[in-house]
This record gives C-alpha cells, sequence and structure tokens, in this order.
C-alpha cells in the first residue's frame, strides 16, 4: 500500500502542514491515523503517534457521529518547533465539542474527554467570515519538551 503523504498537498504556510479530505464515514477514521502516523514519521516524531492517533479518531468519530456533512478535512500541523497540531474540519458550525459529564454505564460519550486527558490542550475555531461560519475546526494538541 502507497503511503498517503504522496497524496497529501502541503498547506502553503509558513509552517509544516498536511491535509486531506476524506469522506464522512466511520472508515476514515483508520485513514486518519494513517495520515497521521505517515506525517509524523515524516517529521521523526513518531514517539508521539500512539496518541496523536488515539486523539484523531476521536475527533473523526465525533464529526461522524454528531454531523451530517458528506467530509470531512485531516489536518496534521506543526505550530511551532515544540508542538504538533491535529485537526478535523467539518460543515456544521452549529454542533460545537462539549465535555459533558458521562455515567458509569454509558457506552458512548467518552471521546472529548480522552482528548481532554491525553492533548496538551484542544478546542475548536469556527470557519468562514464573523456571524456566518460554514463550519468549524475541532483541534488538539501534544507538546514536546520545552512549549508545555
Amino acid at each position: 500500500m502507497t503511503s498517503l503523504i504522496k497524496a497529501v498537498q502541503a498547506a502553503l504556510t509558513d509552517q509544516p502542514a498536511y491535509s486531506q479530505t476524506f469522506p464522512c464515514k466511520p472508515a476514515t477514521a483508520e485513514l486518519g491515523r494513517k495520515l497521521v502516523r505517515d506525517v509524523l514519521a515524516l517529521w521523526r516524531l513518531d514517539h508521539l503517534a500512539d496518541v496523536a492517533t488515539l486523539i484523531i479518531s476521536e475527533l473523526i468519530a465525533n464529526a461522524v457521529r454528531h454531523t451530517s456533512c458528506h467530509t470531512l478535512r485531516l489536518i496534521v500541523e506543526r505550530p511551532s518547533a515544540t508542538r504538533v497540531r491535529v485537526a478535523v474540519v467539518d460543515r456544521a458550525p452549529l454542533r460545537l465539542p462539549v465535555l459533558g459529564k458521562i455515567g458509569e454505564n454509558d457506552e458512548s460519550g467518552r471521546g472529548l474527554l480522552l482528548i481532554d486527558c491525553t492533548a496538551g490542550r484542544w478546542g475548536y475555531d469556527l470557519r468562514g467570515p464573523g456571524g456566518r461560519p460554514w463550519g468549524k475546526e475541532v483541534w488538539a494538541e501534544l507538546f514536546m519538551k520545552g512549549d508545555e
């Protein structure tokens, strides 16, 4: 199987970034994990792969479950030399992520709790003009020594 990196276009920014659009389906989680692992390997940050793939899986699962979007944009970027950000962009700006309370017997709803416990920080940004967003980017960042 060929690497997803070859199909990914680098964003035109001052920092390294990769992004790709995928269907908004549960099977995208596997593709997202592959993208994250490939990019982190390229940057020689393999030690972050387990946590980053867990996070991207949860972000994808939330978008699939809580939006009616047809596609998702996955992003892996380095906002600084000591931070990695993974993100999912969807076209559902009114469905914002909320860290809720989970009951002991609840069978789902722990995704954001997992992200909150494993990421250095997480959040979301609305996409589009002020007052009329067309979507949102839900992101999580991993910190390396020096930027915590």
